[in-house]
């Protein structure tokens, strides 16, 4: 039992009470442990008679008493835990009761703690128990260098110190404790947030690992995925923020090599301490021995469809994680299971998408080696050549020049390419150059500000802004105004643009597909058109080919216009008369597909009955056999002037030559110009 302390005179109460007060100030300060109890420390050895203070505290995690601060006599080699059966305050901490000896020489209790305090020359000791309602938190320790040092009203002013610490030391655990909590909330949320931002895992558990680092310390993390069936590990990733890489990431090895086996077959966590790692005697067990791990934690990734691998923890530190971090590791665990398993999930259904993605490309090469581009049809070589640089170009992303004569199906080429390109799900925007008046191309393409300009009434979305991941079609790229060319040129070149009448510039991703039947090379050498932005548009150049050079192509044209107008007349069309047939292939058709689609739809407009009735007399000019003198320029004057005087001289407009022919006004006029068509010909 310890020794009852021996009296003597009272000390000075009142600078003890000033002292006290003064620690209570210290208090309630905003001070850490570490220099509280250096303030105190100095407070006490101001009105205690002590040649030293020591305050202790005691580790539950251990199971020790710490030495939190020693100030006062020097003590050589003082270890810095203190076995509780073995120590003085182990002894007042654990019976609750201060302990006083008034001669160290005579006591031989703790003989080792002893031999400590002699050797620092103190003779006298004193330890009181610090304690705050029913928590024990530990011990403060006075000691000098004579006997009987302290008294019973020395014992009391101890105590009174001692209760001031306990409540000073509690809260501070208190806040260190709801500190912590917050950080782990924190890292679980940081955790959650990260396996929701990707399904790739490499790049998912060095996050996790940085997120959890900042309350479970530790030398590496990784994960293994477990083969059920092969009885194999893969090593997904390793990520080590301090040391190399304690396992090769990558390497498919045997499940009974690994140390989260255990874990696995368990199905439970597993804590490996050193000489658990030692006792395996496993190949990995070694390894991580000799990076220097001492701890390693262990947890398999399980959902309701099974156990998918193992989350594994591991520290150079012995007894590195606490059961609050067992319990935080637990929940990453849970979290990271699921994030696995919808990372499988993701990649068989990629994989699935892939497979149907090939087969796609494999049936599209069929329709492609049929020539089923919708309403592209034919089988001639120079349409299926067409096709297959149209097939090669689509998925490049590069910008195409379409060129062909009027009515060769430039629109629909440039649809085709869209369907075909990685763009196919956005948009395609279209703009006929020849077709808008000058003054109003610049706003239809770059859109424009309210009051621009007169009649600028509200903002205007130009063609270029709609078509931003799209496709943009420039029909008549050659009718372009040369006081736009540079500001088309800018676009391709920078995908940049602005508004008329702003000066914000407005970025755009936007491929371009032109389409022409001006030689565009002839109007470089003559200054009409830009020779920078030809060269820019020229990427790629598909020329289609006019009709008259694919006339294999006419019957299966003729049965599908027949086919689409009588569907949508609601007539029952079941026969072509072979002279027709005969005629429409003789003839050189000027206008192209959109002549002979025209063509078509008036022939059904005009039939009664099942077989068809075309106005052949509309084709007077055909040529009999290949020794006709008619030349192919005469054939289509003559034509034209026939259509002309059908029209009474009426070029444009629903009923006028133009749309009889299927052609733009424009093109017609240029044809006329071309053939030396005057009105004296047509007008009587």
């Amino acid at each position: 039992m310890p020794n009852e302390p021996r009296l003597k005179e009272p000390a000075p109460v009142i600078e003890r009470y000033e002292a006290l007060l003064q620690m209570a100030d210290l208090i309630a300060g905003r001070l850490t442990l570490p220099e509280l109890f250096h303030e105190l420390s100095t407070r006490v050895r101001e009105v205690a008679d002590c040649s030293f203070v020591t305050f202790i505290l005691h580790d539950p995690l251990k199971n020790v008493m710490r030495i939190q601060v020693w100030e006062g006599a020097e003590v050589p080699e003082m270890p810095s835990e203190l076995m509780m059966e073995h120590s003085v305050s182990g002894w007042v901490w654990s019976n609750q009761k201060p302990l006083l000896m008034p001669d160290l020489e005579l006591e031989d209790r703790f003989p080792a703690i002893h031999d400590y305090l002699r050797a620092a020359g103190v003779k006298s000791y004193c330890m009181l128990p610090m304690t705050q309602g029913d928590r024990r938190l530990g011990a403060i320790g006075v000691g000098a260098d004579h006997v009987d040092a302290y008294d019973t009203a020395d014992v009391r002013f101890l105590q009174q110190v001692a209760k001031l610490i306990a409540l000073a030391v509690d809260n501070a655990v208190t806040h260190k404790l709801l500190r912590e909590e917050r950080e782990r909330l924190r890292a679980l949320v940081d955790v959650n947030r990260t396996l929701g931002s990707s399904l790739e895992m490499r790049t998912l558990l060095p996050q996790i690992s940085e997120c959890v680092t900042r309350v479970v310390p530790h030398d590496f993390a990784g994960v293994t995925l477990y083969d059920d069936d092969q009885r194999t590990m893969k090593i997904v990733i390793l990520a080590s923020p301090e040391t190399g890489t304690v396992v090769e990431p990558g390497r498919n090895v045997s499940a009974e090599e690994t140390l989260a086996i255990h874990a696995i077959s368990d199905r439970q966590a597993r804590t490996f301490n050193h000489q658990d790692l030692a006792d395996l005697n496993s190949p990995a067990a070694n390894h991580v021995i000799e990076n220097g791990i001492r701890t390693v934690r262990s947890m398999p990734l399980m959902t309701s469809k099974g156990v998918f691998g193992a989350l594994n923890i591991g520290s150079k530190q012995d007894g590195a994680f606490s059961v609050q971090d067992h319990e935080l590791l637990g929940q990453v665990a849970a979290q990271l299971a699921i994030a696995l398993e919808n990372a499988r999930a993701y990649k068989e259904i990629n994989e699935l998408k892939d497979r149907l993605e090939e087969e796609k490309l494999y049936l599209e090469d069929q329709i492609q080696s049929e020539l089923h581009f919708e309403e592209i049809v034919g089988t001639s070589p120079a349409l299926k050549q067409v096709l297959n640089q149209v097939a090669t170009v689509a998925t490049s992303g590069a910008t195409v020049l379409v060129l062909g004569e009027t009515g060769t199906g430039k629109e629909l080429i440039a649809r085709a390419i869209h369907k075909m390109s990685r763009r196919k799900n956005n948009s395609f925007i279209k703009l006929n150059c020849a077709a808008i008046p000058t003054g109003l191309l610049e706003s239809e393409l770059f859109g424009h500000e309210k009051g621009a300009f007169t009649g600028a009434i509200s903002q205007k979305v130009g063609r270029l802004e709609l078509a931003h991941g799209g496709t943009l079609f420039l029909d008549e790229i050659g009718d372009i105004p040369p006081e736009m060319q540079p500001k088309l040129l800018r676009v391709l070149q920078d995908q940049e643009f602005e508004r008329l009448g702003s000066t914000r510039t407005i970025r755009v991703d936007v491929r371009l597909v032109a389409a022409t039947n001006r030689d565009l090379a002839t109007a470089v050498a003559e200054g009409a058109f830009r020779r920078d932005l030809f060269y820019r548009i020229n990427v790629f150049p598909v020329r289609l080919p006019p009709l008259r050079e694919r006339p294999e192509d006419i019957g299966a044209l003729v049965h599908h216009f027949v086919r689409k107008f009588a569907k949508r007349m609601d007539k029952s069309i079941e026969t072509i008369p072979n002279e027709a047939m005969n005629a429409f292939r003789r003839w050189n058709w000027p206008g192209n597909v959109r002549e002979l689609e025209n063509f078509m739809e008036r022939s059904v407009i005009l039939t009664e009955g099942t077989v068809l009735r075309a106005p052949l007399a509309e084709l007077a000019t055909l040529v009999e056999d290949d020794e006709s003198p008619t030349t192919l320029h005469a054939a289509e004057k003559e034509h034209i002037v026939r259509v002309l005087r059908e029209a009474r001289g009426v070029i444009s407009g629903p009923r006028g030559a133009a749309a009889r022919l299927g052609l733009k006004r424009t093109t017609l006029q240029y044809k006329m110009q071309k053939l030396g068509i005057t009105r004296e010909d047509y007008v009587r």
